[in-house]
């Protein structure tokens, strides 16, 4: 039997390459004749560039930015001939933020885009996902050169001192440039599915703060460009999909182009069952995730997708809506305590677990 291994991460626990290489070690456990194909997947969140690194190949550029609070942090921009692909999570990840989210600037990313042009790329794929910032891209701009009669450069909170943007010294910036947005979510910037409803409670956003933070993006939207606010992936990454969609980024969904890099839909066909997974499988999985876009995926080939997950939080009926088989839980198995304390070797025992139902 041929079995395609194509998870995402497990947030804080392990890495897609982590997970993927788990998931074997327990499948062969069980079969150890099947052929298992491994795919680690992204859909532009943390682990973008390592997933297309150990997919394409290409230099890796070691750089430091500025995180979401001011301090300097590693990045990496890999280079795959004269392309540059990006990770918005290395700058301004939710793993660096430490409370104050709407002092949370995004500056570190229009760095990551400074770094990548004069270093010679002719084009630069943002990975979109993770982000501990709700700036709306304010920082990007900033960083980039654009200009306001307010504060652009210190989170969402400073955006009530905007009244006016001008745009043309980011945009000259990276004049030349194709720029693509590859996304996590199809979320707006702003309102009841924008970027600080759907996610500010994920970073730290007391719920009473939301409308207020909301509105802060709204206004910064219209003296910028309140249509393209509205757009799918401008609120992916707290907003940073709105600032590069504002410079002129084709967006893209993450997941696709992740896909399309590492011929994911011609693997599946060569295989008889495919497994994906992530932390926690729920219904936002639908908007972007990996799961969801890799059941496509599978669905496309005609082969059945499973997945397992750290929680599985849908029941049988949204689950077969997203195109999932059958979803497995690590913590219905193993418990919580072991699951973090142990996640490779849980997932494993897991993936066993599956084979023997699976597996003929």
């Amino acid at each position: 039997m041929r079995v395609l291994i194509a998870p995402d991460k497990f947030s804080g626990t392990l890495t897609a390459v982590e997970a993927a290489e788990a998931i074997a070690t327990g499948w062969a456990r069980h079969a150890p004749d099947d052929v298992l194909d491994l795919a680690p997947m992204a859909d532009g969140g943390p682990g973008f560039v390592d997933v297309l690194h150990a997919a394409l190949g290409g230099e890796l550029l070691a750089v430091t930015v500025e995180a979401p609070h001011g301090e300097q942090v590693p990045a990496t921009v890999l280079f795959v001939e004269d392309v540059a692909y990006v990770e918005t999570a290395q700058a301004v990840g939710l793993h660096l933020i430490d409370g104050g989210v709407e002092f949370a600037s995004s500056n570190g990313v229009g760095e990551l885009l400074i770094a990548a042009v004069e270093s010679g790329a002719s084009t630069v794929v943002v990975g979109l996902g993770g982000s501990g910032t709700n700036d709306g891209g304010a920082g990007v701009l900033a960083a980039l050169g654009a200009l306001s009669d307010g504060i652009l450069d210190s989170g969402a909170i400073a955006l009530d001192t905007v009244t006016s943007v001008d745009l043309a010294p980011a945009r000259e910036r990276l004049a030349g440039i194709t720029l693509v947005a590859a996304t996590d979510v199809d979320n707006p910037l702003t309102g009841l599915f924008g970027t600080t409803k759907a996610f500010g409670p994920q970073k730290g956003i007391p719920e009473e703060e939301i409308a207020r933070i909301d509105g802060w993006l709204e206004a910064f939207a219209a003296v910028t460009d309140r249509r393209t606010s509205l757009e799918k992936g401008a609120g992916a990454a707290g907003g940073i999909g709105y600032a590069l969609l504002v410079l002129g980024a084709r967006r893209e969904p993450g997941i696709a182009l992740v896909a399309e890099h590492v011929r994911l839909l011609e693997r599946a066909r060569q295989a008889d069952l495919v497994i994906t997974g992530e932390g926690a499988f729920d219904f936002s999985s639908r908007s972007g995730k990996v799961p969801y876009g890799v059941a496509e995926i599978a669905a496309e080939a005609l082969r059945p997708c499973v997945a397992l997950a750290g929680q599985v939080l849908v029941g049988a009926r949204e689950m077969r809506a997203l195109g999932i088989e059958s979803a497995y839980s690590l913590v219905e198995l193993v418990g919580e305590e072991r699951a973090f304390a142990d996640p490779s070797g849980a997932l494993s025992d897991l993936a066993e677990r599956v084979a023997r139902t699976w597996s003929r």
